[in-house]
């Protein structure tokens, strides 16, 4: 049987205050591969500190996470900056992308600190571009493009290092309903390519998309039927 992607289990994080609060309060989750999985809760639930845990960019303080299979607590910066390179993609609400690059360039950057070689990069930019229909906009720069292809071109280039985890921190949040669905029917697609995709968001529309919902309250994870 294959390792889930994500494995917590008894995770909490602590931040120092009086008293200290803790954002994460002995938390488990498993994710297998393939699964399509939304968290959600209000400000100040959690959210964001649980997905800084699974993107490898903060540390437990307590408990295990392990990642396709791999215990990353004990690893130490540069084995997990090469593991959160080889294993996720993160697609974020603001784009993150830069206005005088065109898409493909913007796409092609995700490799500039990556191992993969120089040779091919252009063509896999392409290739993750047609994957999220944006193949007719590649030398667009991001200013000519609506906001959902903004949000396609930020996911073409997070698939570029082909991650087993997409993690997506309110990936709608500025976008209107058409460009909304938009994105989650090319989630809904990736998904079915065999793409396991976490999405943390406030909105019911984004979460019912999902095939399973979490709930984080004042750190504290429940599944939700």
């Amino acid at each position: 049987m294959p390792e889930p992607v994500i494995e917590l289990t008894g995770v909490r994080r602590e931040f120092p205050a009086d008293p200290p609060v803790r954002a994460l309060d002995d938390v488990s989750l498993r994710v297998e591969g393939g699964d399509y999985l939304a968290i959600v809760g209000p400000s100040g639930s959690g959210k964001s500190t649980l997905l800084n845990v699974l993107g490898l960019l903060d540390r437990p303080g307590s408990g295990s996470y392990r990642l396709d299979g791999t215990e990353t607590t004990a690893l130490g910066d540069g084995a997990r900056t090469r593991l959160r390179g080889d294993r996720i993609g993160f697609v974020f609400q603001s784009f993150h992308l830069l206005a005088h690059r065109t898409v493909a360039e913007n796409v092609m950057l995700a490799e500039i600190y990556g191992r993969q070689p120089r040779r091919g990069r252009r063509e896999r930019a392409l290739a993750a571009l047609e994957r999220v229909g944006l193949g007719h906009r590649t030398d667009f720069r991001p200013d000519r493009l609506s906001g959902g292809e903004r949000q396609r071109a930020a996911i073409a280039r997070a698939l570029m290092g082909e991650p087993s985890l997409l993690l997506c921190d309110e990936p709608t949040g500025n976008l209107d309903s058409r460009n909304t669905e938009a994105v989650l029917d090319l989630f809904e697609e990736l998904r079915r390519q065999g793409l396991t995709i976490v999405v943390i968001t406030h909105e019911q529309e984004v979460s019912e998309r999902a095939g399973r919902r979490v709930r984080i309250t004042d750190g504290v994870l429940v599944e939700e039927k």
